[in-house]
């Protein structure tokens, strides 16, 4: 058996390549299906999002062998040349794979080191696969594993702790100065992307009433209908500047656009109530003599950004602690692995010393007429326990030694000590 681990991701590969090889939701049903008629028996998992596509799989076959099935699939599948994709491919097999899989999950290979999208999309995988009927015990408990290293890592460590995008680093600011989002105004200027995504966020987290300024009513209108704000023309800029807990600046103005007086004239009719304003136009839209004034709290792309460094650093220092949980889930997976390979030869154990026992017993029983139902039940209790008491420590050593040295050797002596039939 084998279990092995194939794809791609951003670290390995451009994504005109990735797109190649992207799988449409829709399709993951008929692709599980499809991988299980070329490989029978096996279990599968097909994980495929915008920065990695990877195929996990169980199956009979060597590792080499079950490796060069997943890449042919792959190549059916997407109708691309194996030549096209081959040489971005990370191609892992047993113990390998499993440490794949559970740094994917625990988001050590994300493109944002803690972010904790991935693992939603590795337990969706997982969850279509099996619903499907593709997965198998090895491939179910690989997974399941997966899910438990993955909460360790969130649960013990620090490396989800702080946002480390623009737009999240605005919110949580934002956070720290309202708490409470609810009752809070945002005022978003402009059109530009990021600032946008911030107001995005800010919804998200519940912000009560939007105002959109624009030099265009067209696209005011458009993005107020979308958050459902309120538009505002371009010159009743200042004059509504005051309704704003938060400003969001993100135009394409040559020169400030807002400056301290602004501010200051705002702070006066809101009863000096705070004003947090993000500024990530380049140039900047706000002049920074504005944050000096008391209650406006102003960060441009280089504080917000300074902000988010600091926050991916602190992730960063977080990753040995994160790999040594997932590296001691990695070998306690392998040693129960390995140990199943020791399953087949305990039955055949269990079954010869029982097979012996009963024979045994029955001669027992013949040369022993007089004993009652009784007797003779506690006769064969007796046996029973004495073959259990015999096998149990031969199998306890039995798994620990497959899982430490070679197990075909190991399991090939023990059917030769006690006469057990060779697995074809």
């Amino acid at each position: 058996m084998t279990l092995a681990a194939v794809g791609l991701s951003h670290h390995s590969c451009p994504i005109e390549i990735r797109e190649k090889l992207l799988f449409a939701e829709k399709s993951l049903p008929q692709a599980l299906t499809r991988f299980q008629k070329r490989v029978p028996d096996s279990g599968v998992v097909i994980l495929s999002t915008c920065n990695r596509v990877e195929v996990y799989a169980n199956a009979a076959l060597g590792p080499d062998e079950l490796q060069a099935e997943i890449r042919s699939f792959l190549a059916e599948w997407h109708n691309t040349p194996e030549a096209v994709f081959t040489p971005h491919l990370y191609q892992h097999a047993d113990k390998q794979a499993i440490g794949h899989l559970f740094r994917v999950a625990s988001s050590l290979d994300s493109l944002v080191v803690g972010e904790g999208q991935i693992l939603g999309q590795v337990h969706d995988a997982f969850l279509l696969s099996q619903t499907e009927q593709a997965t198998d015990k090895i491939i179910s408990a690989l997974f399941q594993k997966a899910f438990t290293v993955a909460k360790n890592v969130r649960t013990k460590t620090n490396i989800s702790a702080g946002k480390v995008s623009i737009s999240s680093v605005a919110v949580d600011l934002a956070v720290s100065i309202f708490t409470d989002l609810a009752d809070k105004t945002v005022m978003v200027i402009g059109s530009g992307e990021m600032g946008e995504l911030t107001l995005k966020s800010l919804v998200s987290h519940g912000v009560g009433q939007v105002l959109v300024v624009n030099r265009s009513p067209e696209r005011a209108k458009e993005v107020a209908a979308e958050y459902r704000g309120e538009p505002v023309l371009f010159e009743g800029l200042k004059a509504n500047l005051h309704r704003a807990d938060i400003v969001i600046s993100s135009t394409a103005a040559p020169d400030f656009i807002l400056d301290a007086s602004d501010f200051q004239h705002a702070l006066k009719s809101r009863a000096k109530r705070p004003m947090f304003a993000i500024d990530i136009a380049m140039p900047r839209d706000i002049d920074p003599a504005a944050n000096e004034l008391d209650n406006v709290y102003l960060y441009d792309v280089d504080g917000l950004q300074e902000v988010a460094n600091a926050n991916l650093e602190a992730r960063r220092a977080e990753v040995a602690r994160c790999m040594e949980i997932v590296e001691d889930g990695v070998e306690q997976f392998h040693h129960w692995m390995q140990g199943l390979v020791a399953e087949p030869t305990i039955v055949s154990m269990s079954q010869e010393l029982n097979s012996i026992r009963e024979r045994e017993l029955q001669k027992t029983l013949s040369a022993l007429p007089d004993l009652t139902e009784k007797q003779a039940e506690e006769v064969a209790y007796l046996s029973r326990r004495i073959v259990n008491a015999i096998l149990q420590r031969p199998m306890s050593q039995l798994k620990h030694e497959v899982t430490h040295h070679d197990p075909h050797a190991v399991l090939h002596l023990v059917k030769r000590l006690f006469g057990l039939k060779e697995s074809p």
